[in-house]
């Protein structure tokens, strides 16, 4: 049976993929053809990411699939993180290396943003909370240092709007990923201008905003002749990560509850419209947009990140163990036995995290855990509970109640941590897929290039692909008391 070719690149803020997605219409068949590392580098001016050497193994990636795929290449699509960005001069060219967003020169700017403008109004504008990695607090501190490239820049382009301008010499800033910034109106799709004015950003480098599934335009000259094809179109997918995860979870139905389980686990449901209350700033909900003219009413959560960093501190020490030797000494490992919250800002910097985590126990007088399966039953355990948190302030916030949680992404691997999260939350856990953020991006490229007729269709596609593993609460009276002694934790510290 014949069948066609969509190539997705997939960066995070480790490691980024190029996948060639073969369809025949009744299923999708994703391949990795070439991954890469995506180290971020500190010089002495700070935190940067190497995106010029993202962008020579991009085009090895997509030179490597069209050698295979030939002439069954539909389209391309990008997606990465969100919130860096880098800025353009008047000849078009990059004007320095973008930063990262754990980047320090954040340290200061809320305090100075909210001097500016009060973070209700700029909630009220942007339905975005601050946090330290948000594009506005980082374009402050450069208009702040008088940095010499904002000066003259006449364009300002997030991470995958860069990297598809180097492939088609198209400029255009997709809206999913501008939503990450703290600078676009949800309501209107555009930028909030009153915002941007109020920090004393200049208005010329925030240029046109596409929505997802526009196309951006063919692969320049130069392009086609290094990676074996041209007139490839590229299409300004889903651009965000998350907006293409939430895309490739199957969910039916308004106001679906899902969780987009990565280095950030991300819990929200998909809404008609933006929810912009005191009461979801005072709970720290974000408002970003999605795929269709969707809204991702979420909250970030550390996520895998901890055990991620757990995992190369031990590799350093010589004692590696793979995620699921991890998991497993999990399992084995006597539940309860202490917590942390996740989001405690002395987990938000790389270094040496098993040490913080016996640290933040010890001076909160818990139990301190000392082997790798106890720090990580620890990790579990509140990772879980935390997403029972989260899940209760979007009860309290939507007036709605949810019989199922979506999840999708590598997080659902872990199956301790689905269980722990079904269980905490009392209601089934679907998993699937773990390619959520590809297929996101997948059927978004084959909703731009007519292959599909809606998002709709392409989460049918996607159910009809992959299997999906369903997790129901178990033990729930002692999770319950487990929840109350984590809630008085967290609330103490």
């Amino acid at each position: 049976m014949s069948y066609q070719t969509y190539l997705a690149v997939d960066l995070g803020a480790g490691s980024g993929r190029v996948i060639a997605a073969r369809s025949d219409g009744n299923r999708i068949e994703p391949e990795d053809v070439h991954r890469f590392a995506n180290p971020g580098t500190d010089l002495p001016d700070g935190s940067f990411w190497n995106v010029i050497g993202l962008y020579r193994e991009i085009l090895e990636g997509l030179r490597l699939a069209i050698a295979k795929h030939g002439d069954t290449v539909v389209s391309i699509g990008i997606d990465t993180w969100g919130c860096d960005h880098a800025l353009i001069g008047p000849g078009g060219g990059l004007l320095g290396m973008p930063h990262q967003y754990r980047d320090p020169r954040f340290e200061g700017m809320a305090d100075r943003m909210h001097g500016l403008m009060p973070e209700t109004d700029i909630y009220a504008r942007t339905g975005i909370k601050t946090n330290f990695y948000n594009s506005s607090l980082h374009l402050l501190a450069e208009a702040t240092g008088n940095n010499p490239a904002l000066d003259v820049a006449t364009g300002l382009l997030f991470i995958p709007d860069l990297l598809a301008y180097w492939l088609t010499g198209r400029q255009a800033v997709e809206r999913t990923i501008a939503s990450t910034s703290q600078l676009l109106d949800p309501r209107t799709g555009d930028w909030a201008w009153e915002v941007i004015d109020a920090l004393g950003l200049p208005r010329r480098i925030f240029g046109p905003v596409v929505p997802p599934g526009t196309l951006l335009g063919t692969l320049r000259p130069e392009v086609a002749a290094l990676v074996g094809k041209d007139g490839i179109p590229v299409v300004a997918t889903a651009c965000h990560d998350t907006a293409s995860a939430v895309a490739g979870i199957p969910m039916s139905g308004p106001g679906s509850l899902w969780l987009s389980s990565g280095t950030w686990s991300i819990m929200g449901i998909e809404s008609p419209e933006a929810i912009t209350t005191a009461e979801a700033l005072e709970a720290g909900f974000c408002n970003e947009l999605g795929v269709e003219g969707s809204v991702r009413f979420l909250k970030n959560i550390s996520g895998l990140w901890l055990i991620q960093e757990c995992k190369r501190q031990w590799d350093l020490e010589g004692s590696p163990m793979s995620y699921a030797e991890l998991a497993t000494a999990a399992e084995q490992a006597p539940a309860f036995s202490a917590f942390i919250d996740p989001d405690d800002p002395e987990f938000a910097s790389p270094g040496d995290m098993p040490t913080k985590i016996r640290t933040w126990c010890l001076e909160s007088g818990q139990a301190v855990p000392e082997s790798p399966g106890e720090v990580m039953r620890v990790v579990t355990d509140s990772l879980a509970l935390k997403y029972r948190k989260v899940y209760h302030q979007i009860r309290a916030l939507t007036g709605r109640d949810f019989e199922r949680l979506h999840a999708g992404g590598g997080g659902i691997q872990n199956e301790a941590l689905c269980q722990a999260t079904a269980s905490a939350l009392g209601i089934e856990v679907t998993a699937g897929p773990v390619e959520a953020t590809s297929c996101g991006n997948i059927i978004t490229q084959m909703v731009a290039t007519g292959a599909l007729p809606d998002i709709t269709a392409g989460r049918e596609l996607i159910r009809a692909s992959f299997e999906f593993r369903s997790y129901q609460p178990k033990d729930a009276k002692a999770w319950e008391v487990a929840a109350d002694r984590f809630e008085s934790l967290v609330a103490a510290g």
